[in-house]
């Protein structure tokens, strides 16, 4: 089936077949019509079906919005971004708010026109937009008002017109008004792009991930319907951002798909999280290891008693923190992993398989092994490469590095695990340079750079502390200053949050006079570590 897009941009920077993994449908679910628009699926087929009173999003606020409601705004946005904006199937929009419902509403209305989603996370400075837009060739970004300031100067002198909204008086609520409520989703077809997800890379720039229609349904229709098993009267939140597919999938596209509702958080540290939880009823909530290791020290003041799913991915779960809330609340956290390549969970476990210290097992429908360097399969028990095949998998738009993620059609997410003889996966550590941390993955090469562009700097190093007392990893900086250079860390600190997403700076920094290296120059990033 030929592609709906008119703009090829998307299609012709996919990898080359042969480079490509290799997809899996085993299970009926996954065996998609050729023509697809994953928005049909995930919204208007509720409304159309009669469900469209039901309650769909609720954010803090008192605001309540239905699927019925939901459609409405994001018929109305499509309408805006044809009619008005020059979008055609194909374009690539930019979205940047926090987790809002105005924020899922152009969401739905990207992929309903057939347009392609690049979802930003609020945190990010200038210059990780401005890789984003140039990458992506963004020409379109629709913006809450509130941040609109990065996106300013990531824009300035490029080709891109933002419409900011989040107001009556803002430029995409005046369209709004006047648009029709009535919207004909574009036909497009099941293997269209319908999203750019960026993810941090260990060489320092983002990597473009693209993701079909087809995708969005096919993590529904996995680990949704077959490890989370929900149910569609269930309320959902979390913390991650609507830019992370982790909360793309847990807190828009899953509950969605299934009829049930989202609470939407802007912002959802550890107690306003547990706050949310108990005063609105929350059943499933998800959120990274960090987050549940605080919220268990506080529950002698919340009222956890509506949760009945608790997911974690993000970086690996301790097993202290899982018999901690366990202990605490009676609920077993499922721990998972996953990855923006592969767009969300693959391996994880259930309710009834969930075990302290361990991942999970293979969701179904994937299939995943411990491989050697070599890509030859490794007996139980020896640690080794993750690989993974299923009905998603890694397409980067555009990038050297896809033979790096993908050989012989399998994915290598990039993680060291062993499997046990009963078919769970036990996490060893990354395979690369990249830092987790708080269920963020950061890139140490480009906090290098962040840290190399202050004045005072001549040298740094970029590893990750393991912070025992919160389970987690840190940011940690080793830094050779430039002669007569009068910096602190704090300073440094300061500087780098300026340039990158403060999540990304350092939290401690350690003056050196040299950084251990190679004969051939190379820093031996292991000697820091230790």
């Amino acid at each position: 089936m030929s592609s709906a897009h008119h703009d090829p941009f998307a299609r012709e920077a996919l990898p080359a077949a042969d480079r490509q993994p290799e997809l899996r449908f085993d299970l009926p679910a996954l065996r998609y019509p050729e023509r697809l628009n994953a928005a049909d699926v995930l919204l208007d087929r509720h409304v159309r079906e009669g469900r469209g009173d039901r309650r769909c999003i609720l954010a803090p606020g008192g605001t309540a919005w239905s699927y019925a409601d939901l459609l409405d705004r994001a018929n109305r946005i499509a309408n805006v971004l044809v009619d008005d904006l020059g979008v055609v199937p194909g374009s690539r929009v930019l979205l940047r708010a926090p987790n809002t419902p105005m924020l899922a509403a152009c969401w739905f209305a990207v992929v309903k026109a057939g347009a392609i989603a690049v979802t930003t996370m609020p945190l990010y400075r200038a210059g990780e937009l401005r890789h984003m837009i140039d990458k992506a060739q963004v020409r379109l970004a629709l913006c809450d008002a509130r941040i609109a300031g990065e996106l300013a100067s990531a824009t300035e002198g490029a080709d891109v017109r933002t419409v900011l909204f989040g107001s009556e008086d803002a430029e995409l609520e005046r369209r709004m008004a006047s648009a029709s409520p009535v919207f004909e989703n574009v036909a497009t077809a099941a293997e269209d792009v319908a999203l750019i997800g960026f993810t941090s890379g260990t060489t320092g720039s983002a990597k473009a991930t693209m993701h079909y229609h087809r995708d969005l349904l096919a993590i529904c229709d996995t680990y949704a319907a077959r490890v989370l098993k929900a149910h569609p009267d269930d309320l959902f939140t979390g913390s991650p951002p609507l830019g992370f597919t982790f909360g793309l999938g847990g807190e828009l596209i899953c509950p969605l798909h299934i009829g049930a509702a989202t609470l939407l958080l802007e912002k959802a540290p550890p107690a306003d999280l547990l706050r949310a939880i108990g005063e609105y009823g929350v059943n499933v909530v998800f959120t990274a290891p960090i987050a549940y290791r605080a919220m268990t020290a506080m529950l002698a003041d919340a009222d956890v008693s509506s949760l009945r799913l608790c997911v974690s991915a993000g970086e690996t779960l301790p097993a202290p923190v899982w018999q901690a809330w366990h202990e605490a609340t009676g609920l077993k956290i499922l721990d998972g992993i996953g990855s923006t390549e592969m767009l969300h969970i693959f391996v994880g476990s259930g309710v009834d398989d969930a075990r302290p210290g361990a991942t999970g097992k293979v969701v179904p429908g994937y299939v995943a092994e411990i491989h050697d360097d070599d890509g030859n399969p490794l007996p139980l028990g020896a640690i080794g490469r993750l690989a993974v095949k299923g009905p998603t998998g890694c397409r980067y738009l555009d990038d050297e590095r896809q033979g790096s993620y993908v050989r012989d059609g399998w994915n290598y997410p990039g993680d060291a695990y062993s499997l046990d003889a009963d078919g769970y996966f036990h996490y060893i550590a990354r395979t690369d340079d990249m830092i987790v941390s708080a269920g963020y993955n950061i890139s140490g090469p480009e906090v290098e750079q962040a840290l190399l562009a202050h004045a005072g700097v001549k040298e740094c190093a970029v590893v990750a502390k393991a912070d025992p007392a919160h389970g987690t990893n840190i940011v940690k900086a080793f830094v050779v200053r430039n002669d007569d250079a009068d910096v602190d860390a704090e300073a440094l600190v300061a500087f780098c949050k300026e340039r990158i997403a403060p999540y990304k700076a350092p939290r401690e920094v350690e003056f050196v006079d040299a950084l251990p290296r190679t004969e051939t120059g190379k820093v031996q990033r292991y000697k820091l570590r230790a």
